[in-house]
């Protein structure tokens, strides 16, 4: 499939209804940039990173870092494609760290990153609506995936009621990425993003207000693709972090800590610090256990 294609698929929200279309776009990407690409580039600082250059078809534009270690292999996409799809169905018979828990990680994350990698190849003017749109479709993602282990899961928005003096005052309306319920009862509320960056405060102020508002404890839970972004000039790219970590541990500390925050590709410092390690887990975690807790 050309890339003209490809990103005709991606910019149509509509083809992305499913779990197997991700899976389907994901496997069609790994095929194009085996034999179409301008150039890889290796990040200078961070060498499991890639950047793909494409030809003239996509503005000789290089794409988001791609994590090498987690990007799955065109000829291996099949197998682990099958083994995605026999965990959802089993997701309680897998128990402890295994390849099935790894490869729901990676292949989550290849499949989302086809999109962005796709994107990217859009004329710069168009940036930020690729953003968006890439962003919708993983929140899109991660709701059919948790819809596939047979949870009832929407978005949409919560009401709060503000009530003094045991008087109902007014409604306050939040909306949510996820909305975990069972037998029509709210259980989690869930926040989805490819990226923490600038969106780390709204999440930890979320669960600050609705738990004050409601007199409750729902538990809150954030689920991110990754946190690095491109950094320098051509041919010498690196990467940056773009997770805050004194704002992390701060919220975290002196707020209010999350009931989960779950990343397909950990930065090093959310296994080397204590406090942010106790805090951040890889998104197999919240499938496999977390999720059912919060049931």
């Amino acid at each position: 499939m050309k890339l003209a294609k490809l990103l005709e698929w991606a910019r149509n929200k509509e083809r992305f209804a499913t779990i197997d279309d991700y899976s389907a776009f994901g496997e069609e990407y790994l095929s194009f940039i085996f034999t179409n690409l301008q150039a890889v580039i290796v990040a200078q600082n961070e060498t499991q990173y890639r950047f793909f250059q494409y030809k003239e078809d996509g503005n000789f534009n290089v794409t988001r870092p791609l994590n090498g270690n987690l990007l799955i292999s065109r000829d291996n996409f099949s197998t682990v494609k099958d083994d995605f799809n026999y965990a959802l169905k089993h997701i309680k018979d897998i128990r402890e760290k295994s390849e099935a828990r790894a490869n729901l990680n990676q292949f989550i994350y290849t499949c989302q990153q086809a999109i962005g990698a796709t994107l990217d190849a859009l004329p710069a003017g168009e940036s930020n609506i690729a953003r968006k749109r890439n962003g919708d479709l993983f929140e899109r993602y991660i709701r059919l995936i948790v819809s596939a282990l047979g949870i009832e899961v929407r978005t949409g928005t919560v009401a709060v009621p503000v009530v003094v003096n045991n008087e109902e005052l007014f409604p306050m309306t939040y909306q949510h990425d996820l909305i975990i319920e069972q037998d029509q009862q709210l259980k989690a509320i869930g926040s989805v993003k490819t990226s923490s960056k600038d969106r780390l405060d709204k999440i930890f102020m979320d669960k600050f207000l609705y738990n004050r508002l409601t007199d409750s404890q729902t538990p809150h839970f954030a689920v991110f693709l990754h946190d690095v972004q491109r950094k320098g000039k051509a041919p010498k790219f690196g990467v940056n972090t773009t997770f805050l970590t004194g704002h992390f541990k701060g919220y975290t500390i002196k707020l209010n800590p999350l009931d989960g925050v779950y990343y397909c590709d950990m930065r090093p410092v959310m296994r080397s610090d204590k406090i942010i390690g106790e805090q951040i887990k890889t998104l197999d975690c919240l499938l496999v256990e977390d999720i059912w807790n919060f049931l």
